[in-house]
């Protein structure tokens, strides 16, 4: 596993065109396993159309379960449970958070904690090569379980057939997914751009990848919708020697791309394939130094 390196492109909020870029590297790297670690909003698989191969039930939390043969009626589980979960003793799974107070105080022993299937985690198909991705029911929050067992099928299939890059798609924000997402890779991408919430979470998200000790790098979208907070991210970069590895201009192209279900790569022509070109070259050149 050693040889295998691991790009994972995060942003501190959504909406930044983490994706999109996703879909770009897919199209240019050669020899690599694709990750959707959004698992929360995955959308990776709209731009490269998968073919499911297998698929696994994903077991989050454990729900309560009563026994009705066994309840007497008691009442103490609905008194206790915090978040209402409990109704005419009948568990409402959406609402229970499996914290198992139920199990404490219930005196006949009737309630227990079964595995609950939360989801489905896959392995697919594409025409860029094999994607691992996931996809949580109606009403799930998103998992830093689920994350890592995308992450634990991708390296599986890195290592059967040789592959050295690892593409992971990982979720926005700072939360217990992005952690997922960013431990153990070798580099962390952070999609930012020129507003006041993108410099902001910005440097929330650098935050958490110096806290893990992951390198990061930083890739400006939409660079030129604001030039001053374009240099000031540029600034702050510098300040704080995180290498900056491209800017991306404001382009059309890209929601084009994505509503015929295409990378951009395949989508366009011009000056927009010639960017992604420099910043997957830049990206590449990171992870894999001259001479590694």
């Amino acid at each position: 596993m050693s040889g295998i390196k691991q790009l994972t492109v995060i942003s501190g909020k959504g909406g930044t065109g983490k994706t999109s870029i996703v879909g770009a590297f897919a199209a240019l790297a050669e020899n690599k396993v694709l990750a959707d670690c959004d698992v929360d909003a995955a959308d990776l698989h709209l731009l490269l159309s998968p073919k499911v191969v297998e698929e696994q039930d994903f077991k989050a939390l454990r729900k309560a379960v009563i026994d009705l043969q066994k309840c007497i009626k008691c009442g103490r589980c609905i008194k206790n449970c915090r978040f209402n979960a409990i109704n005419e003793f009948k568990v409402d799974t959406t609402s229970c958070e499996g914290c198992a107070v139920c199990t404490i105080v219930c005196p006949s022993d009737a309630v227990s904690m079964n595995d609950y299937t939360a989801g489905k985690a896959y392995i697919s198909k594409t025409r860029f090569g094999q994607l691992c991705h996931a996809r949580l029911n109606p009403g799930e929050e998103a998992s830093g379980k689920l994350v890592s067992l995308v992450r634990k099928n991708a390296k599986k299939i890195a290592e059967k057939q040789k592959k050295d890059l690892i593409i992971i798609d990982g979720s926005p924000g700072i939360g217990c997914p992005v952690i997922a997402s960013i431990g153990g890779a070798d580099l962390a991408l952070i999609i930012t751009e020129p507003t006041v919430s993108g410099i902001h979470d910005l440097k929330r998200i650098l935050a958490v990848a110096e806290h893990f000790k992951v390198k990061p790098a930083v890739c400006i979208n939409k660079h030129d919708i604001n030039q001053q907070k374009t240099r000031e991210i540029e600034k702050y970069c510098t300040k704080n020697k995180i290498k900056m590895v491209g800017k991306i201009p404001y382009n059309q192209d890209f929601i084009k791309a994505m509503t015929e279900g295409k990378t951009i790569i395949e989508h366009s022509k011009g000056g927009i394939i010639k960017t992604m070109r420099e910043l997957w070259g830049k990206t590449e050149s990171i992870l894999k130094p001259q001479g590694d």
